[in-house]
């Protein structure tokens, strides 16, 4: 059976609504995908300063601007179709949207991108809402990668992406069992340092590699709360923006100190994070997309650091690493449409695995 869909991510780091088509064939349970077209359009500063002040609004401008938002990316999915002459091709968009409120031990989950909104500007059938199920039954609602993760790269036991909060999933092949959880903030705060030197990122890490690490910063960062916190467990954006970012500038060190400092902590913290998983038999290999895979010396330091438990890091092609999540997305509108479960219960800490998403039907009938 052969699928195709827009998966659309659009994560922390702010740097834009990510797109991909894929055709999906399903043979006898076994998954394989092929990915027609790929983009990313980046945000107007308009549309950056709207994302970013979203929490801030009452609930009369916020429920405008899902509206307004929605609108927005239904009419950047029809431009992606004409130029890549997708007309009649594309059988479901499905969005994750744009998460505001994450508080999942209240039962709150939020994305920004009315999903009726979406189909109303596309005429095309449309999935979104994809965390709300899995966090009412009680879960995270995150991680929803893994059950993408399981059907279309089979061949990895770990996998991390680098976005603006960097996730880490094991696959224990001889129980199925999956373990995933959001390990700490990545990109978001990466960015947010370049940015006060004029940057929209530290193309490579090379202002982090010219910095020395502070001890004392470090120490402090390593120290928070949440990192001692078994899985499930996920992390709301503001924990980056404001509870980490606080305590940096409190510090008053150097942009490349602050960078440095940073990145030795994210790679600190992903080698941590593997004392919470079951370690695979043989060499295991650690799948890592995401724009920070992008980023040479943030790479290098992760490297260094699994290397010591023994895990060989692989970098796929340049569309994978920027699209996987986006490519995941498509994926789960389909297993959505096919009426499968899409978040695993096992992995998010829900009293049981879900069909999340709702459904909006744009085509006519």
């Amino acid at each position: 059976m052969v699928y195709r869909s827009i998966g659309l991510m659009s994560g922390s780091s702010l740097d834009g609504l990510d797109m991909a088509m894929v055709e999906f064939e399903e043979v006898r349970g076994a998954w394989n995908f092929h990915i027609e077209a790929a983009e990313t359009v980046p945000y107007s500063d308009e549309w950056l300063e709207k994302l970013k002040n979203a929490t801030q609004l009452s609930a009369y401008d916020y429920l405008r601007l899902h509206s307004q938002y929605g609108h927005y990316i239904g009419q950047t999915v029809q431009s992606f179709i004409e130029r890549n002459q997708l007309e009649h091709r594309v059988q479901m968009i499905v969005s994750h949207g744009h998460t505001t409120f994450h508080n999942p031990n209240i039962g709150l989950t939020a994305q920004l991108g009315d999903g009726s909104s979406i189909a109303s500007e596309t005429n095309i059938n449309v999935v979104s809402d994809l965390r709300a199920l899995d966090v009412a039954l009680g879960g995270q609602g995150a991680p929803i990668v893994p059950i993408g993760e399981k059907y279309l790269w089979s061949d990895y036991d770990f996998f991390l992406n680098l976005g603006g909060i960097a996730n880490i999933s094991v696959h224990d092949k001889s129980s199925e069992n999956v373990l995933a959880f959001d390990v700490c903030p990545a990109n978001r705060i990466l960015n947010l340092l370049a940015q006060k030197e004029g940057f929209q990122y530290d193309k490579d890490g090379a202002i982090a590699e010219k910095g020395q690490i502070n001890t004392a910063l470090l120490t402090a960062l390593n120290a928070q709360t949440y990192y001692k916190q078994t899985p499930p467990k996920s992390l709301a954006n503001e924990f980056g923006s404001e509870t980490l970012m606080s305590l940096i500038e409190s510090y008053n060190l150097s942009t490349a100190d602050a960078l440095r400092t940073f990145v030795e902590h994210i790679a600190l913290q992903i080698g941590y994070s593997l004392s919470f998983a079951k370690r695979p038999e043989g060499q295991p290999k650690m799948l890592v997309t995401g724009g920070g895979a992008f980023n040479i010396f943030l790479m290098k330091r992760i490297k260094n650091i699994l290397s010591q438990y023994g895990i060989e890091t692989v970098v796929p092609d340049e569309q994978t690493v920027a699209f996987k999540e986006a490519i995941v997305m498509g994926f789960l509108g389909i297993l959505r449409w096919r009426e499968e479960n899409t978040v695993l219960g096992s992995v998010s800490g829900a009293k049981r695995s879900s069909i999340g998403g709702a459904v909006w039907i744009g085509q006519e009938y």
